[in-house]
């Protein structure tokens, strides 16, 4: 008996999967809600209607007590973003998964916990989707110093349009970039830097991600933080995370 206790123990050491996915969570939601403002996202955001998913890849490495995973959000290359889906994506004990849905169908679904087109990342919930889920950006701590989930903490879901549908773009100034609750992991000092802001992110089943945005290029991100330099082959994210005890 003893030695299977020390089994189980060790089962996920090392794999990126910790005992904290195994943690019985209250869910937040778990029927879909109404999106706001659809017609006029379904513009401003270029979400597609013909029921065609994206086949972009993404792939997740165990790091750890982390999961490193990337994301092919690259949508056709610049400027050609409005011409494809997005990719969604879910958090699991096994990793970051792609859902294969389209856009129109995501916009019922609460089966994706994230999206990604280029820089914008949204999340479900709120104005970008019919689930709950919310983030709360730590700009004053690191990632690896993030290592509970702080006492009152407020996750906040995507909030882009007015009552009159109006859309409320970040301070970018870029047309149909929205301000969304994951907005705080990039400037642009020329490029697309990353601020390595730390997120924590609720699920619907009650679950909390620890999350950063790493890279947004496949290469060069090390020089377009440093000096504003554009990276290769942008829109390749690179995110780190992990599942924490609420």
């Amino acid at each position: 008996m003893v030695l299977l206790a020390l089994l189980l123990a060790c089962k996920n050491h090392g794999s990126g999967e910790t005992d904290d996915t195994d943690t019985t969570t209250d869910a937040v939601c778990t029927e879909p809600a109404d999106v706001p403002c659809v017609d006029e996202m379904i513009l401003d955001l270029s979400l597609h209607d013909d029921l065609v998913a994206t086949d972009a890849d993404v792939t997740t490495t165990p790091d750890g007590a982390d999961f490193v995973s990337t994301v092919d959000a690259t949508a056709g290359g610049f400027g050609n973003e409005a011409d494809h889906p997005w990719v969604y994506m879910k958090f699991t004990a096994e990793g970051l998964e792609r859902v294969d849905l389209d856009d129109e169908s995501a916009l019922d679904s609460m089966d994706w916990d994230i999206a990604a087109r280029r820089f914008i990342l949204r999340l479900n919930g709120g104005s970008s989707g019919p689930s709950c889920v919310g983030a709360a950006a730590f700009t004053e701590t690191t990632y690896e110093d993030l290592t509970a989930v702080p006492d009152g903490v407020t996750y906040v879901p995507d909030d882009y349009y007015t009552d009159d549908c109006t859309i409320i773009n970040d301070s970018s100034g870029l047309p149909g970039s929205p301000q969304v609750a994951l907005g705080p992991w990039w400037e642009y000092p020329g490029c697309l830097a990353t601020t390595g802001t730390p997120f924590l992110i609720r699920l619907a089943d009650g679950r909390i991600v620890k999350f950063r945005v790493e890279a947004y290029y496949a290469t060069g991100q090390v020089q377009c933080n440093a000096n504003g330099t554009p990276g290769s082959d942008s829109a390749m994210f690179t995110w780190r995370w992990t599942f924490v005890t609420p």
